[in-house]
């Protein structure tokens, strides 16, 4: 398979941007990335965020975009599976992938924030045994004709669910991971895993994905598995332009991540308190210079292209979700020139 190269949008609204700015603004970029030739185009699921996205129904957001393309593949990075109620996710996900004719990969995770799991009233502490029954349900939903589950969540009864996904048996299914330990689990259910740097390093992922790929092979699968990056990437035409005009954007972000994490160490369902409230001072602290070294592909078409190569021969990676906009703060043009430069100069050199 050739690497695949996608972008993360979360539908940014900047400050003085109107939600229908927003809107407007993002299926702009959209469209674009779908006549320059991306690979796909990657959807965040934030809510109660107002101030950062207006990207809180990706599903929706997704059946607009498959109505509005003919060829980019579409994606959710990610949806928040304990979140829904399973039979009509299972039902939206299918049409959604009728609608697009086969082009919706399903990425689903968990997310990292209890504030969103307490503006809906589901408890945190309860989001992984949530995420494996509403993930099994789905399946069993898609390829049987009725089914019925007994589970601590959801019990169904003879249920006949209805359309089935255009893919058989089902959109190809990506799982996010941050810990170590969902690395392997992840593997044994045959799923690609999304890998990302927002809370730690380039560095640190190695282990993680070779955790992944062993785990793969004891569990008998054929292959080695596919795992997908998640990352800010910026393109201009020189390093030095391509390394100060994000600047502003990507320093507020990791901030305001840092702040939000540290914030949500306090809350309650989390694991790892102690690991979390420090990363989020961390992140505060970082300095751009550290940023570039650890967590971001910035620069001109050729050293995005080495850096980008680089990274898939030391990780093994199958593709990129590039964050164009990390910080929301980038101006519209710049985000559509760093786009266009990935898709005509950057991407080329590996496919």
């Amino acid at each position: 398979m050739a690497f695949e190269f996608g972008m993360f949008h979360e539908f940014q609204r900047t400050a003085g941007m109107t939600e229908e700015e927003a809107f407007s603004i993002s299926f702009e970029q959209v469209d674009a990335a779908e006549r320059w030739g991306l690979d796909a185009m990657w959807l965040a699921e934030i809510h109660v965020a107002p101030e950062r996205s207006v990207c809180s129904a990706p599903l929706t957001l997704a059946s607009a975009i498959a109505a509005r393309t003919k060829r980019i593949k579409i994606g959710t990075g990610v949806q928040v599976l304990p979140l829904c109620h399973p039979l009509r996710l299972a039902e939206e996900v299918a049409t959604v992938d009728q609608i697009s004719h086969g082009r919706l990969i399903f990425g689903v995770g968990r997310s990292g924030f209890p504030r969103t799991y307490e503006a809906y009233g589901v408890p945190y502490g309860e989001s992984r045994e949530r995420f494996a029954e509403t993930l099994e349900i789905l399946k069993r939903a898609w390829t049987e004709d009725s089914f019925s589950y007994n589970g601590k969540y959801y019990s169904f009864d003879n249920v006949r669910l209805t359309p089935k996904p255009y893919q058989k048996p089902w959109p190809e299914i990506r799982i996010a991971a941050n810990s170590a330990d969902t690395f392997p689990a992840i593997a044994k259910l045959g799923h690609g895993v999304f890998v990302a740097v927002r809370l730690g390093t380039l560095e640190e992922l190695e282990p993680n994905i070779t955790a992944y790929r062993n785990a793969w092979k004891e569990a008998g699968h054929p292959g080695e598995g596919k795992v997908f990056l998640r990352a800010p990437v910026y393109v201009a035409e020189t390093d030095k332009a391509a390394r100060e005009e994000p600047e502003e954007s990507i320093m507020y972000f990791y901030r305001y991540l840092g702040e939000r994490l540290e914030d949500s160490a306090t809350r309650s369902g989390v694991r790892a308190v102690e690991d979390r409230a420090a990363r989020g001072q961390r992140l505060q602290n970082i300095t751009y210079d550290e940023a570039l070294r650890e967590k971001l592909i910035v620069g001109s078409p050729e050293r995005v292209a080495d850096r980008l190569t680089e990274l898939k021969e030391k990780l093994g990676l199958d593709g990129i979700l590039c964050e164009m906009n990390c910080g929301t703060k980038i101006p519209h043009q710049r985000v559509m020139t760093s786009l266009r430069l990935l898709c005509e100069k950057v991407s080329p050199r590996f496919n």
